[in-house]
C-alpha cells in the first residue's frame, strides 16, 4: 500500500467504529497510533524534500530573471550603439532565458500546489493522531477502572467468604455448647435420680423399723 493511499485510508477512517469491531481496542488503537506516525514522518519527509525543490526552482527563477534582465540592457546598449545586429542577438538570449522562465513557473506552480496538499494531509493526520491519542487514553483510564473494580469485587467476595465461614464456625461453637449443657443437665438428673432412690430406700428401711417396734410393742 503506498503512502498516500495508506494516509488517505486513515484519515477518513472512523477510529470509534474501528475500535467497535475490534477484539482487543488497546491493541488496535496502539498499533493504529503507530501507523498515524510513521505516515507523519513519511509525509514530514516529503515535504522537506518539496520544500527544498522549491527553493531550487525559485534560486533557478531569480538566475533567470537576473539574465533576462542583462539581456534587456545589453539590447538596449547595443541599439544606442547603432548595432542592431547585437540588439537582435540579445534580444534572442532574452527570450530563451523568458521561455525558461515560463516553464520554470509551471514547475513552482506544481511544487506549490504539492506543498500545500501535503501540509494539508499533515494537518488532518495530526488532527486524527491527537483524537487517537485521546481515544487510547480513554480505554486506558477504563481498563483501570475496571481493573480497580474487579479487585474490589474479589475482595469484597473474599470478605463474604471469610464472614459466612466465621459465622458458621460460631453457629458450630454453639451447636457445642448447647449439647455440652445438656448433657450436663442429664448428668445431674441421673445423679439426683440415684440420690433420690437411696433415700427412698432408706425412709422405707426406717418404716420397717417402726413398724416392727409397734408390732413388738402390741404383742
Amino acid at each position: 500500500m503506498g503512502m498516500f493511499t495508506r494516509m488517505s485510508d486513515i484519515i477518513q477512517a472512523n477510529i470509534n467504529a474501528i475500535l467497535d469491531k475490534a477484539e482487543d481496542p488497546a491493541k488496535v488503537i496502539k498499533l493504529l497510533i503507530q501507523e498515524m506516525e510513521e505516515t507523519l514522518v513519511e509525509l514530514r519527509s516529503v515535504a522537506a524534500t518539496n520544500l527544498a525543490e522549491k527553493k531550487q526552482v525559485q534560486r533557478q527563477a531569480d538566475k533567470l530573471q537576473q539574465q533576462i534582465n542583462a539581456w534587456q540592457a545589453k539590447a538596449i546598449l547595443a541599439v544606442e550603439k547603432d548595432r542592431e545586429d547585437l540588439a537582435r542577438a540579445a534580444l534572442g538570449e532574452k527570450h530563451l532565458s523568458q521561455q525558461k522562465l515560463s516553464a520554470l513557473a509551471d514547475e513552482q506552480n506544481i511544487v506549490e500546489e504539492s506543498l500545500s496538499k501535503l501540509q494539508a494531509d499533515m494537518g488532518k493526520l495530526q488532527d486524527k493522531l491527537v483524537e487517537a491519542r485521546a481515544k487510547q487514553k480513554s480505554l486506558i483510564v477504563r481498563e483501570r477502572s475496571v481493573a480497580v473494580r474487579m479487585t474490589v469485587k474479589n475482595r469484597v467476595h473474599s470478605v463474604k467468604i471469610d464472614d459466612a465461614i466465621m459465622r458458621f464456625e460460631q453457629y458450630e461453637r454453639r451447636i457445642d455448647d448447647l449439647e455440652s449443657q445438656v448433657d450436663a443437665y442429664d448428668l445431674v438428673n441421673e445423679s439426683q435420680g440415684l440420690h433420690a432412690q437411696f433415700n427412698q430406700l432408706e425412709a422405707e428401711s426406717q418404716i420397717e423399723q417402726e413398724l416392727e417396734a409397734l408390732r413388738k410393742k402390741v404383742a
